[in-house]
């Protein structure tokens, strides 16, 4: 028997659900033009987590293509990168918004990307102390010339999903972007989905 468990981020918000080795994890952007920061910590160690920067490492490639693997601190796969739907802008070099980050900026009290994944890692179970670097889906921002990123539209639109196959127990945590500058002027909802087989590629999207 096959299932399906799903949780909604809102915008501005976070979600976590667990997840086997062997399920896979869809990643959609319900109304378009919202990035996710992603993180994934495994479920036997709080202290291994997805890695951007290993990953980059094993790979050779700022991002991972289809079929190739994210790894871990530890150097362990994480998950398979199976399919994608969107038009295939994504960043593992960006840190996550932070409150001081916003307040530097004029904007006190911001909504932002490290204050919902700890919220998230709290309900979790997760007592971390630093943050891990996210994968930022569906985020533009390639580095330019001179080694300046460009600041570009989100260009995924409605319905437009990510899918991984999950390599170890671990526990996903997902944020909505809030920085409205990116994500069309204002944060929108993210879903996640975990499949106990691989999804077709046909979105499931309102």
């Amino acid at each position: 028997m096959t299932g399906i468990r799903m949780v909604d981020v809102p915008g501005y918000s976070n979600g976590w659900i667990a997840v086997r080795s062997g399920q896979y994890v869809r990643i959609v952007d319900v109304e378009g033009c919202q990035v996710g920061d992603l993180f994934a910590v495994s479920q036997a160690d709080h202290d291994e987590f997805m890695s951007p920067s290993v990953t980059r490492l094993h790979n050779g490639n700022l991002f991972p293509e289809t079929g190739q693997r994210f790894f871990t601190n530890r150097d362990r796969p994480v998950f398979t990168f199976v399919a994608d739907t969107s038009p295939g802008c994504h960043d593992m070099l960006y840190a996550s918004c932070n409150r001081d980050w916003y307040a530097g900026r004029g904007l006190m009290d911001h909504p932002n990307c490290r204050d919902n994944y700890f919220e998230a890692a709290r309900e979790a179970g997760i007592g971390h102390v630093l943050q891990p670097d996210p994968v930022n889906l569906f985020q533009n921002t390639p580095p330019g010339a001179h080694g300046r990123f460009v600041i570009g539209d989100t260009l995924s639109a409605a319905g437009d999903s990510v899918t991984l196959g999950a390599e170890i127990d671990c526990i996903v945590i997902l944020t909505a972007c809030s920085s409205e500058r990116i994500v069309g002027g204002r944060s929108t909802p993210l879903r996640v989905e975990v499949h106990d087989r691989c999804p077709g590629q046909a979105s499931t999207a309102a």
